[in-house]
């Protein structure tokens, strides 16, 4: 984690060194390249799928009444299978020889931040990466724009939250050994730390690992009461499902944003009924009679015959403000101009439920929604303050 952090903070220095010469990369007369390297085949095929989705049909659209100042846009998706060597295929095919202007919606922790450093000497903006690791936005953040609060951050709310409700004092941790999961390993011990708590006990575990017995009677039997996760979508539920077959109900499992998908509360026979989630943005179908999101769950239903998703919106608000910001950047686009634009977006999004000001700091949103499964899906408890911990009234 320190040497990656090094690497970044380093990086972010030649941010805006590599500004566009007579001819911006990836930009023509007629089109603007757009990368993104995903998991289309592995464990968070379920978060890449429907992102990747949302944002062609929002692209689509644009592209359809016109594209931006004339020039149509071209998202090139490739699969990483959440593997760092075919990672590392993508970036360099996306950024090296396809030429792209920016990168939307990177999928995973250690992929971007292991192919940060390229992304900024090729000067090519990082526009929200589905990842919260406090590493993707260093100081300063160079080209990276994140959409929402950190997992570090999510992850000490959820803690207070669920000390403040449920009266637990033991906190634990499953998660997998990468700078995902050690950012919501060291938050569990911090939180513990800072309210007073005790750490019992935590797990690490492979991303293709299946079988969770083991595992879950050795925190039972460390008496953890809140267990954090850091896992693989799947391996969520099959986690929460393994505790309730071994007879453990008094235990709170709580996931970040990573798990805080729609699959994971529909899952049948009510395996993940309870399972709480720390979010940075409020569940779509909750608030399906509102009217953007309404109308977002009726154009993505026609368009791909299957159900809207959190991370489906979030691909369609993603490619939005990427849109805004060239809207702005005007019919000479420049990738300092550009830049300039993300930094200026301010606004409230009516489908995220949440306000947008990217700023210097280039983080979107800060605050962070506490929610929990019940009868096949999530139910918003409470919204957070990410700047000060505390909680707000909820509209």
């Amino acid at each position: 984690m320190t040497t990656t952090k090094m690497l970044l903070t380093a990086a972010a220095f030649t941010a805006l060194a590599a500004g566009a010469g007579a001819q911006t990369r990836g930009v023509t007369d007629t089109e603007i390249l757009i990368g993104g390297a995903h998991d289309l085949s592995g464990v968070f095929a379920a978060v890449s799928t429907p992102a990747v989705n949302g944002a062609n049909l929002y692209i689509d659209m644009v592209n359809e009444n016109g594209g931006v100042h004339g020039r149509m846009i071209r998202y090139i998706v490739e699969d990483h299978g959440y593997q760092l060597p075919r990672a590392t295929q993508a970036y360099n095919k996306l950024i090296e020889r396809d030429g792209v202007f920016a990168m939307l919606l990177n999928l995973g922790t250690p992929h971007n931040l292991a192919h940060y450093p390229l992304m900024e000497r090729r000067g090519v903006p990082n526009l929200n990466p589905l990842t919260a690791a406090r590493a993707v936005l260093p100081d300063p953040p160079g080209m990276n724009f994140t959409g929402f609060s950190s997992y570090y951050d999510q992850i000490q709310a959820g803690i207070e939250y669920l000390h403040n409700t449920t009266g637990a004092t033991t906190v634990c941790s499953m998660y997998l050994p990468t700078d995902f999961g050690e950012e919501i390993a060291l938050a569990s011990h911090e939180a513990a730390e800072r309210l007073g708590l005790t750490f019992g006990e935590e797990t690490t575990h492979r991303p293709d690992e299946e079988d969770f017995v083991g595992a879950v009677s050795r925190l039972r039997d460390a008496g953890c009461q809140i267990v954090t996760q850091a896992l693989g979508v799947r391996q969520g539920i099959t986690v929460v499902g393994t505790a309730k077959r071994l007879g453990w109900t008094d235990v709170s499992f709580l996931t970040s944003s990573a798990g805080f998908l729609e699959p994971v509360a529909m899952v049948p026979g009510g395996v993940t009924d309870g399972l709480y989630a720390s979010a940075g943005w409020q569940d779509l179908r909750a608030r399906a009679d509102e009217e953007a999101p309404a109308a977002f769950i009726a154009a993505y239903e026609a368009r791909y015959s299957q159900p809207a998703s959190g991370f489906a919106m979030l691909g369609y608000t993603a490619a939005e403000q990427m849109v805004m910001a060239l809207e702005a950047a005007g019919p000479d686009l420049t990738t300092e101009g550009f830049v300039a634009a993300m930094e200026a977006l301010d606004y409230d999004d009516p489908l995220l439920g949440t306000h947008i000001n990217f700023g210097a700091g280039h983080q979107g949103a800060n605050n962070i929604f506490i929610s929990q499964v019940g009868e096949g899906h999530w139910n918003t408890l409470a919204e957070i303050d990410g700047d000060t911990m505390q909680e707000v009234p909820m509209e």
